[in-house]
């Protein structure tokens, strides 16, 4: 979620390659089994993704400030996303393309270091969150959720966090009444 930002004056100098958008809550960014063309820097927002599970959303991750978020494998791949990106509030958002990422890539050593830490980072977390739903119970997730980012329960509709859990809204409510 929360990654290390790159230091800003660093990002400046590639300003060119970014695109600033803004899009109201409840826009898909990305819809599953598109191909990605487009990575996304939140300035400021909540963005989540999910996978359609016959008919039922299953929110995978939420991302905030600072964070990037793309269909990493679909955007370098060109195959369809295995999941969807929507915004949850209204968010400012930098945009890079695929061909601009290209060339950044090939043309700009400081800039293609800086991007591949973060995606490290990016894969590390995302890790994390593979293990933790594999290992712990949703009393124990809910608690990490808390305790990385207290501000999802003023920004997260319960439902999402539900999804995101792997429980009902009526399984978080008693979990949240516990504490």
């Amino acid at each position: 979620m929360k990654q290390e930002n790159v230091q800003p004056k660093k990002w400046e100098i590639f300003s060119p390659y970014f695109k600033q958008i803004e899009v109201p809550a409840k826009s898909i960014l990305l819809q599953e089994g598109k191909v990605s063309k487009t990575m996304y820097f939140i300035e400021k927002g909540c963005l989540r993704t999910w996978v359609n599970n016959d008919g039922k959303e299953i929110t995978t991750q939420f991302f905030f400030e600072g964070d990037s978020v793309s269909s990493i494998e679909s955007f370098r791949t060109n195959r369809p996303s295995l999941y969807s990106i929507e915004s949850l509030e209204p968010c400012v958002l930098q945009t890079i393309s695929q061909k601009d990422f290209q060339d950044i890539i090939q043309n700009s050593p400081e800039l293609k270091d800086n991007l591949v830490e973060h995606l490290f980072m990016r894969l590390i977390k995302s890790q994390q969150i593979f293990f933790s739903y594999l290992k712990n119970t949703p009393q124990q997730r809910y608690a990490e959720l808390l305790e990385q980012h207290p501000e999802i329960i003023k920004r997260i509709p319960q439902h999402y966090i539900a999804s995101y859990l792997g429980i009902t809204s009526v399984s978080l409510s008693r979990i949240r009444n516990r504490r």
